[in-house]
């Protein structure tokens, strides 16, 4: 699919209004120059649809381009349709999507000015690929799609021992291997980190910002003193599914008695369901199976689709 790049806008400080130029400078992994947006992490780029602020247009606010604190607006490109790991190409840049919508905890200039900011509920994210100059009025292509239906997860191995580099990690591959495979999903991101309490929270945090349908945990659901992935879970959740903790653990009983000892939790953060799976390669793998059925419908619920068959 071929649209176009319709404005390019920046500003000096993150939380105000962006104004439009005519030309900029992508840099590879960093973002567009001079904008207070760009940086080492993954929300280098915003992206707004323009059919998303004709639609605010058409309630008569008066809308500069850069209103919503947007990087590009794109026309004639759909982005509603497209999810996590879609790769665009403007000009000789290529930018992939990371992030869909995101969390405003308070109310920034941008809401003020407009009375409202569609950028948390309708914008998309991006890391630059591929740096570049750009130009407004630059085609914008498609080169690699990923449905906006696909499942969007995240493996986050919690482990000492892999962290420190003195084990290697065969739990979380084949953790994400079998989303993959079973669930047709997109591991949108995979990684280690340690036992410690305010690692583990910070990573949580950055990736329930993310909005990913599903966060997989591995590791930290034993009795050890280090062993603190469910106590970190339920302090960021707003609710618990027992229910698949349950099963988990039931399944699990059925191959052995320390199953028992597992103290894994599931619970759901706005959209996303978390999920604490055991540390070892044969135990994530027997405790993700279980709930692989119910997976789906999961996802499908917190997206809005409460609709029930009769």
């Amino acid at each position: 699919m071929i649209g176009i790049m319709e404005h390019i806008c920046i500003s000096e400080t993150k939380g105000t209004v962006k104004h439009p130029i005519d030309n900029a400078l992508l840099i590879e992994n960093y973002g567009i120059e001079s904008d207070a947006h760009a940086g080492d992490w993954h929300r280098q780029v915003s992206l707004l649809d323009e059919k998303d602020i004709d639609f605010m247009r058409n309630k008569g606010l008066e809308l500069e381009p850069g209103a919503f604190g947007e990087n590009l607006i794109i026309k004639g490109v759909d982005l509603s349709l497209y999810g996590l790991g879609t790769k665009l190409r403007i000009g000789e840049t290529e930018l992939e999507i990371t992030q869909i919508g995101k969390v405003c905890h308070t109310r920034c200039a941008v809401y003020h000015a407009t009375g409202d900011c569609i950028m948390p509920r309708l914008g998309l994210f991006a890391k630059v690929v591929k740096g570049g100059s750009l130009s407004a009025g630059m085609e914008v292509e498609v080169i690699s799609k990923v449905s906006r239906n696909t499942i969007q997860a995240a493996v986050l191995t919690v482990s000492d021992t892999c962290s420190s580099g003195e084990a290697v990690d065969t739990a979380g591959p084949a953790v994400a291997e079998m989303i993959e495979t079973s669930l047709e999903a997109r591991i949108s991101w995979n990684g280690i980190v340690s036992d410690d309490i305010k690692e583990l929270k910070d990573k949580l945090k950055d990736l329930l910002l993310r909005n990913y349908d599903l966060i997989l945990t591995v590791g930290g659901t034993g009795c050890a003193e280090r062993d603190v992935t469910p106590e970190v879970t339920k302090d960021l959740i707003e609710k618990e599914v027992p229910g698949l903790a349950e099963a988990m653990r039931a399944a699990s009983m059925q191959i052995t008695p320390h199953a028992m000892l597992q103290r894994g939790i599931c619970g759901i953060l706005r959209s996303t369901l978390i999920v604490n799976l055991p540390g070892s390669k044969k135990a994530a793998m027997e405790n993700l199976e279980a709930l692989l059925p119910a997976l789906p419908h999961a996802v499908r619920l917190l997206r809005g689709n409460t609709t029930h068959k009769s």
